[in-house]
């Protein structure tokens, strides 16, 4: 009996060990567990690269319209060149988790037989602040070689905004950790030239 018994038992067990692995019950939960944090990586990576993707659109959307505008001024002064640079500065909304630094600048090229690149004045926005850029007048300076025509005058722009991503913002003040870091302050940035289309040279009465 002792025998029998013994047989009936691991019968038994054979049985529900063969149930247990017929059954598919709870499968496609776990499978979702191990699914769902591989979904929503991507989903935010894919979000994220759109928008750095469009926020880099706007930067140099941006520089293009500062540009644009200052080129059509017959002079201006740093009233007018923070009003242009302000509101240009809104083309970046909705994004506002960093603010960019844009410098304008008034070139003169000489007319000498060797023409020489030299700074007029130059304008700097930056966190909301303004004041003078990072070249002092008179200071030299370089353009692209198709640009430097004797005797002429470009307006520089150059815009830099140290992206942030949401990843990253939402961990505030704090210096993000691991594989996060290093997609925090990703630099954007853009420069531009333009001719002036009223005069032949652009003045800043103020500018530094």
């Amino acid at each position: 009996m002792s025998g029998a018994g013994a047989h009936a038992t691991m019968k038994k067990l054979i049985g529900r060990a063969a149930r247990f692995l017929r059954d598919r019950g709870g499968v496609a939960a776990i499978e979702f567990a191990f699914i769902a944090p591989i979904l929503m990586i991507l989903y935010f990576l894919t979000m994220e690269a759109s928008q750095a993707v469009e926020t880099s659109k706007k930067v140099n959307r941006m520089s293009s319209m500062i540009g644009d505008l200052v080129a059509q001024q017959s002079a201006v002064d740093t009233d007018t060149l923070t009003a242009i640079l302000q509101a240009a500065n809104s083309t970046l909304l909705p994004y506002n988790r960093s603010t960019p630094t844009v410098v304008v600048t008034g070139i003169q090229i000489t007319a000498d037989s060797t023409p020489k690149v030299q700074v007029a004045w130059s304008y700097q926005i930056s966190n909301n602040k303004t004041g003078q850029g990072p070249s002092k007048n008179g200071d030299t300076t370089t353009v692209p070689a198709t640009l430097k025509i004797g005797g002429s005058f470009l307006i520089r722009v150059t815009s830099t905004l140290p992206y942030r991503p949401v990843i990253a913002w939402a961990a505030g003040d704090e210096q993000p950790l691991g594989l996060i870091s290093a997609f925090d302050h990703i630099t954007m940035g853009e420069t531009y030239y333009f001719s002036p289309r009223v005069v032949s040279a652009i003045d800043c009465s103020n500018c530094p």
